[in-house]
């Protein structure tokens, strides 16, 4: 009985693709200054949490079935009273996934769900922070295939971050662009 352990595609493609020709770009001395993806964060605000409890519940088991990764309610710090808001009410959901269930979110998500987006012609490019790191808004999560679209009673949106280990824009925005993220072609002048 054979003891391989399973690599992800894209943890496969990172190794023997990916570092080689962000070494060649950036001119890195030693492969391990290659940057990473270190988690990917989904984050989702449910919108009319305050008056109905089970929109939260809901919320955390679609994101438990997008990613195979048990969600949790996320709280509220502070008492809003415009919002009828009170301290520690559940008013969203998030998730952070990290190694095997990373790579293999990320390549369900570029090779199925950014194709089922309506008119999708790529991801903007300009939503980086700066610090290496890329966040992905997303209007409807009925884009997964693991949500089933019947029991759906509201379509509401989330976002996704990328933490990576580059310093700099330019390299995470490399990083991702050779794992397969669909970047939009801008051509500048």
């Amino acid at each position: 009985m054979s003891t391989a352990k399973y690599t992800p595609r894209l943890a496969d493609k990172y190794h023997k693709e990916v570092v080689p020709a962000l070494v060649k770009k950036f001119g890195y001395s030693s492969p391990m200054q290659t940057p990473k993806l270190e988690k990917i964060c989904l984050n989702r605000g449910v919108n009319g949490a305050v008056t109905d409890k089970k929109m939260v519940d809901t919320a955390v088991d679609e994101l438990t079935m997008i990613t195979g990764q048990k969600a949790v309610s996320t709280l509220s710090k502070k008492d809003i009273s415009n919002f009828k808001l009170r301290k520690a009410m559940p008013i969203g959901a998030r998730v952070t996934l990290r190694g095997v269930k990373m790579y293999e979110f990320l390549d369900r998500l570029v090779s199925t769900a950014l194709p089922r987006v309506r008119d999708f012609k790529g991801i903007n490019e300009k939503s980086f922070d700066g610090r290496g790191n890329y966040t992905l808004g997303i209007t409807e999560q009925i884009i997964f295939p693991e949500v089933d679209i019947d029991k759906v009673t509201k379509i509401t949106g989330m976002d996704i971050t990328f933490v990576t280990t580059a310093s700099t824009n330019e390299e995470a925005y490399e990083l991702l662009k050779e794992l397969g993220m669909p970047f939009k072609d801008i051509k500048k002048d």
